[in-house]
């Protein structure tokens, strides 16, 4: 499966390694109408079942369920690093009271 599967078609993929609708169903702990409703409606794998599917299958969490589990490769943030500070700088507070700048200490 590459990463243009839709997650329908990753549920689908997903039965089918499992073999059947019911045995589906026992491995997510539903009635096998349940699968069949998820399968007819065009619905996502519940997220409850998610991680056990991708488990026994073999298909990826990122494929089923792409709005939960994001594909690793896109970060989900972008980290703000923090600015470097020199060694041996002075440490600068701010005084509100006087609105202005002074030196830790004076």
């Amino acid at each position: 499966m590459d990463a243009g599967t839709t997650p329908f078609e990753a549920l689908k993929a997903s039965v089918e390694k499992i073999g059947s609708q019911s045995a589906y169903a026992r491995l997510c702990g539903v009635s096998q109408t349940a699968v069949w409703k998820w399968l007819q409606s065009g619905k996502r794998l519940p997220a409850e079942h998610v991680i056990t599917v991708e488990a026994e299958s073999g298909v990826s969490r990122h494929l089923l369920r792409p709005d939960i589990y994001p594909p690793a490769e896109a970060p989900a943030f972008s980290p703000v690093e923090a600015p470097a500070v020199e060694v041996g700088a002075p440490i600068v507070a701010f005084d509100q009271r006087a609105g202005m700048k002074r030196a830790a200490g004076a």
